[in-house]
């Protein structure tokens, strides 16, 4: 049958040799025309007529326009086939197309040669025509005959490398992937997938072998003929078994050949069988277990991340600002896991297009919809229940995914230890929504809906809420196949309230609201294959309503207080170049320039040089109109990442970064709490900077994916915030005298070994880490523990987790969580004194002491639904113990004075364990 197909081949060829010689002459003017049209024109003029697929000419939909006089026919069809993948062969009176390929009017030399001369053999440059009919002459039919054609054959092809890209899609869903590993078969040439999903990879001219390869889905094999540049969307699918696995990823390949340091992503889809508190999957929580990553207590919101605070943190859902990412006092993220993709978490090294927070950015990515069908998933939990759903608008080409949660949560407050809470009331929900389309191939738009809100009773007079929402519009371009950009719009709004209802004259609503509108243009180029850049800008300009406070009644006592708006514009510029010097060498240097002014209208104090901020010190009260500059900051931000790889599956790394942040917490709480303000940077707050230097090893082994790392870093912080003894933070119109600047250093080191293949999975971390501040003044008002460096709040210097989970069968695995940590320093009571003629209490040294360590141990038992393919959902039972040992974790210490004595007492949240079972459901 080949040599049949040969023979026919060759004779078709012989016929048409030297054919391709009458070429007349034409006049022909065109505009705006497709091409089509134009070949029927050309058709009306000449006695040629085409031959062709009209489905080639539907799929080039552009329009042209061309004039030429007494021009050959060769060169008008050049121009009009110029930008498509369609060639032409000229036979006398008829004109051929043919798609990618060329018809070839003689064969190259030697093609013929026999096999007896295969001891001396010659090496022939042969088209790529011959080459693809030689890959299915030479008998190799395991990776199938059929044959992808990418690119436009010319003649005299004399580039040894080409490119290759397109988008890494679900199969069944659409949604893009990221981090999925593409190579050429048996050959050099290898990338991954980017967070986009988009890859872009070098490859020779020719038949070649694309492979893909990704832990959560099949692997794939696909035989293409590469002609030129060109494109190729890669469609994968999901494995089986995907939700058996225990997803935390360092990306095996991706830890240790990328430059940057201290980054981790954690896949919502894989954490469902850890079990936490109430059994509610919680992708912010799952990031506590990782080394560098810890909260205050339990049940806290925020988190300090190598020794920061918690305000210096960038949280984004699908770029845009979350405030506030908790629900329920802290116990559950505002997050919901079934509208969740992954979270990339950068602790060291963050890229220069984020900017404005000094230790780490959450970059959360929410799922696309499905494009094919309709799908959704959901879980019942004993506190709360989740539903999302997606379906196409137009198949294939847009997608809507909407998602809810929604609690029903008292019964839990009425079983809590503290009396507080249990006569306390709470409740929440969120919404989400989320649109896709793909316009064509070059560009796809993409439009995010958020918003949570909270309520909650502490007392039966008083009712605090707050809420989070956000909008984020997304437009991605492709230019060309090195070029790719993406331009971001997003708002976002935090606002708390609280309603006091009282029968005196006390009665009052109080309001907070901060709003950020931003807009970000980031562009890609790929230079070469050593350097690819980053580039762009961004400017969000920031509104603040510090707080509003309205008497219910007329005849309230309160007087009404309205306090002066703050308004700030931060702009910056950016560049980064991944710069691959050789194999074993990479580097990742970027800068980014951040300006910050803030705005009126605004009346701002001016007070005495060189003494403590106070109503005694002011010297002028200045006006500034609405939109006039008050005051500018900023500064450079350089960030350098290294990679050098000591053997193929052993690199060392090293980062340094600089960032500053012109936006703060004000908290009087240990931890975050929902009642916190934000302050911008003005003219008597400067602006936070901070300086991270870390050093790591990272080292693969093959057995069962095992993964280890052993990371260190050191960082110094200026002008961080802190406060007076008794500072009044709310509806504090003078707030500036309330505040202290002063330094803050941390330093730790990390360990981590994950294993993510076998039946036992999972990981171990443990990080030794210190976070210090220094409060030092020529005045001692504001000065704190002399001036020497003390523990800050959220210091626990030893920190153990481990997640693991075994696999007994493909349905039924054993969870288990555990977390040990050194209890959070305290400043204690340790004396009394007279004073004139009154008592005293003496305190120790600013957090000299510490409350107890904290240890907890949570089990799981998760039951799959049996893995048949064609049936209405798959199903999931996780059966989880939170707190097996029923320890009495301490949450707070603190003091009363009883009977002229002082007695400690603390408090905890869960101090029995906690069982409960969950259902999830997916279709």
């Amino acid at each position: 049958m080949r040599n049949l197909i040969f023979t026919l081949f060759f004779l078709s060829v012989s016929q048409l040799l030297f054919s391709q010689d009458n070429d007349d002459k034409i006049t022909i003017e065109y505009s705006n025309a497709s091409r089509k049209s134009v070949l029927e024109k050309i058709e009306s003029l000449t006695d040629y007529t085409f031959y062709f697929d009209e489905k080639w000419l539907e799929a080039e939909n552009s329009l042209i326009s061309g004039t030429y006089k007494d021009e050959k026919i060769s060169t008008v069809l050049d121009a009009v086939f110029s930008s498509t993948n369609l060639n032409f062969f000229i036979d006398k009176n008829k004109i051929i197309l043919t798609k990618n390929s060329i018809v070839y009017d003689k064969l190259p030399a030697n093609y013929f040669r026999d096999q007896e001369n295969a001891a001396n053999p010659v090496t022939v440059s042969k088209p790529v025509f011959f080459q693809q009919y030689d890959s299915i002459k030479s008998g190799n039919e395991k990776e199938g005959n059929t044959i992808t054609l990418v690119g436009k054959e010319t003649a005299n092809q004399e580039v040894d490398l080409y490119t290759l890209s397109g988008y890494v899609k679900n199969s069944k869903t659409g949604e893009l992937l990221p981090d999925v590993t593409i190579r050429i078969k048996n050959s050099k040439f290898s990338t991954s997938s980017n967070q986009e999903g988009y890859y872009i990879l070098q490859l020779p001219a020719g038949v070649n072998i694309v492979e893909t390869e990704s832990l959560n889905h099949k692997k794939t094999s696909r035989k293409i003929m590469v002609y030129s540049n060109g494109k190729l969307d890669l469609a994968i699918t999901e494995k089986i078994n995907q939700l058996d696995e225990v997803v935390v990823k360092g990306k095996k390949n991706k830890t240790i050949r990328t430059a940057i340091t201290g980054v981790t992503t954690i896949e919502a889809e894989g954490i469902k069988n850890i079990p936490l508190v109430l059994g509610e999957r919680d992708v912010l929580k799952i990031a506590l277990t990782i080394p560098g990553i810890k909260t205050a207590g339990e049940g806290s919101a925020g988190f300090n991340v190598r020794g920061g605070k918690e305000d210096q943190n960038l949280i984004l859902l699908d770029n845009a600002t979350i405030y506030n990412p908790a629900h329920f006092f802290g116990f559950f993220s505002a997050i919901n896991p079934y509208t969740t993709s992954k979270v990339d978490i950068y602790k060291g090294g963050i890229p220069s297009e984020f900017g404005g927070r000094l230790s780490s950015v959450f970059d959360i990515t929410s799922k696309n919809g499905n494009m094919q069908k309709f799908a959704g998933e959901g879980g019942i939990g004993p506190v709360t229940s989740n539903l999302a759903i997606s379906t196409p608008i137009v198949k294939d080409k847009s997608s809507l995914l909407i998602g809810g949660r929604a609690t029903y949560s008292d019964w839990i407050l009425k079983n809590l230890k503290d009396e507080k809470l249990k006569k306390s009331e709470a409740t929440f929900y969120d919404l989400f929504a989320k649109y896709n389309h793909n316009i064509n191939l070059n560009n796809s738009i993409e439009t995010t809906l958020y918003y949570s809100k909270d309520a909650y009773s502490i007392t039966s007079d008083s009712l605090y809420k707050y809420s989070n929402r956000l909008v984020s519009l997304k437009w991605k371009h492709t230019f060309n196949q090195k070029n790719r950009g993406e331009l971001n719009f997003t708002n976002s709004e935090y606002k708390f309230g609280i309603d006091y209802d009282s029968t005196n004259l006390n009665a009052f609503d109080f309001g907070y609201k901060i709003n950020e509108s931003q807009v970000v243009l980031k562009l890609s180029h790929l230079y070469n294959e050593k350097h690819k850049f980053t580039y762009g800008l961004s400017s969000k300009l920031y509104g603040i309503n510090p707080g509003t406070l309205d008497p219910k009644k007329e005849e309230s006592l309160l007087a009404p207080v309205d306090i002066d708006k703050e308004r700030g514009l931060e702009s910056a510029v950016f560049i980064s170049d991944n710069f691959k010097v050789t194999q074993k060498l990479l580097l990742d240097i970027g800068v980014r320039y951040s300006v910050f002014t803030a705005l009126g209208a605004s009346t701002q104090r001016i007070y005495q040089e060189g003494l403590p901020l106070s109503d005694a010190t002011v010297v002028e009260e200045k006006e500034f109109g609405k939109n006039k500059a008050i005051k500018t900051f900023g500064g450079f931000e350089p960030r350098f990442a290294l990679r050098y790889m000591l053997t193929d599956d052993f690199s060392v790394k090293a980062g340094y970064d600089k960032t500053f942040q012109y936006i703060h917490l004000l908290s009087s709480n240990t931890t975050q709490s929902p009642t916190d303000t934000w302050k911008l940077s003005d003219l008597n707050v400067k602006p936070q900077s901070g300086h991270q230097f870390s050093l790591g090893l990272f080292k693969t082994i093959d057995y069962e994916d095992l993964e280890l790392s052993l990371e260190g870093y050191y960082k110094k912080s200026n002008d961080i915030l802190d406060y007076k003894v008794g500072a009044e933070l709310l509806l504090n119109e003078n707030i500036e005298t309330e505040l202290l600047q002063g330094k803050g250093k941390s330093y730790g080191i990390e360990f981590l070994v994950r294993k993510s293949a076998g039946r036992l999975n999972g990981w171990v971390g443990y990080t030794y880490s210190r976070s210090f501040v220094k409060l030092d003044s020529q005045f001692n008002e504001e000065k704190v523990n002399n001036g020497e460096y003390f523990a800050a709040n959220f210091d626990k210097p030893h920190d153990v987790s481990a997640v693991l989970n075994y696999k007994f069968t493909k349905r039924y695995s054993f969870s288990a969580n555990f977390v040990y940590q050194t209890g959070r320093p305290i400043t204690y009571p340790i004396g009394k004194y007279m004073y004139g003629g009154a008592e005293y209490t003496l305190y120790s040294d600013r957090n000299k002491f510490r409350i107890p360590d904290y240890y907890r141990l949570d089990v799981g038992l998760n039951i799959e639904g049996n893995h048949k393919i064609k049936k209405l959902a798959h199903s999931f039972w996780n059966i989880s113990v939170y707190n097996l040992f029923g320890r009495n974790n301490p949450y707070s210490v603190y003091f009363v004075t009883e009977g002229g004595k002082v007695k400690a007492y603390k408090t905890s949240i869960f101090g029995i364990p906690v069982p409960t079972i969950t259902y999830n459901f997916k279709f």
